[in-house]
């Protein structure tokens, strides 16, 4: 079985706490929760052998001129219900990487705070940030430590997302349940949505976007998903709810505000007009 031994000189937060505090890593409180018999049914289905958990659902990366643009719809499930409106599921996990979220909710969102400690404690302990392999490869081991847990149905599917000085572009990331990692060199979407919003990236895309036509094209894409998949929220302009959009360049990650993202819908539905 695969462990971990403690090195005092090591500079991870996480080695630490999987060594010395193995029960406050994510999803390891929600083991009570699941029958060491539960079979694995998926993130985007109703479990019945679990407790009625939030999962999130469709987020996506693509690649522009100036970095990437991350996306995500703000929808989150419990079965075939409507958990939350609002869930949060990009988060910034440094100066220049975000971790977009599909699956468990509640553990996807502690294993986003914890890669974001784990790449500031790097950062202080070493003086400089840690290298956009090495923090693609801790999410990587981060995920492979939930393996058991994804097996019974917490899963973990994030995408992984940062401008790399070395290279000058964003580099783009999806992972398995095993913590396998593996690069995307133009885009990626995951979760219940993934698969069509992928369908129209794929249309849309061209190499050299401008960061604006790239937002243009993500919101596209969650549009289109959340046409095919019940479990994509579209936007909500009545309740003020519009997806989550982060763009990363070599200034930083910048997030933007959702009365900015709801000016872009109306060209959209416009051209979904039936004549």
């Amino acid at each position: 079985m695969w462990t971990l031994e403690w090195n005092e000189q090591s500079s991870s937060f996480y080695d630490y706490v999987a060594t010395q505090y193995p029960q406050l890593l994510p999803g390891q409180q929600a083991r009570s929760l699941v029958s060491p018999n539960a079979p694995h049914t998926g993130f985007t289905e109703g479990n019945q052998s679990l407790l009625n958990i939030p999962n999130g659902t469709t987020v996506l990366a693509l690649r522009c001129r100036d970095g990437a643009v991350v996306a995500g719809d703000r929808l989150a499930t419990e079965g075939f219900q409507v958990s939350l409106r609002r869930i949060e599921k990009v988060y910034k996990t440094d100066a220049h990487s975000v971790m977009a979220i599909a699956g468990a909710a509640g553990p996807c969102i502690e294993m986003a705070r914890l890669l974001s400690t784990e790449l500031e404690h790097y950062e202080k302990l070493e003086g400089e940030q840690l290298s956009t392999n090495g923090k693609a490869n801790k999410l990587s081991q981060m995920i492979r430590g939930n393996f058991n847990l994804a097996m019974q149905g917490l899963l973990i599917i994030p995408i992984f997302v940062s401008y790399d000085p070395d290279q000058q572009a964003g580099r783009i990331f999806k992972y398995d349940i095993t913590g396998g990692r593996y690069e995307e060199i133009e885009y990626h979407a995951t979760g219940s949505g993934g698969k069509d919003a992928r369908n129209t990236i794929k249309r849309l895309y061209r190499p050299d976007l401008e960061t604006e036509e790239a937002v243009q094209i993500a919101l596209e894409a969650l549009f289109d998903a959340s046409e095919e998949d019940r479990a994509t929220a579209g936007p909500d302009p009545i309740r003020g709810i519009y997806p989550t959009v982060k763009t990363i360049s070599r200034d930083g990650v910048n997030e933007l505000p959702e009365e900015q993202i709801g000016g872009f819908y109306p060209p959209i539905l416009e051209r979904r007009k039936v004549a």
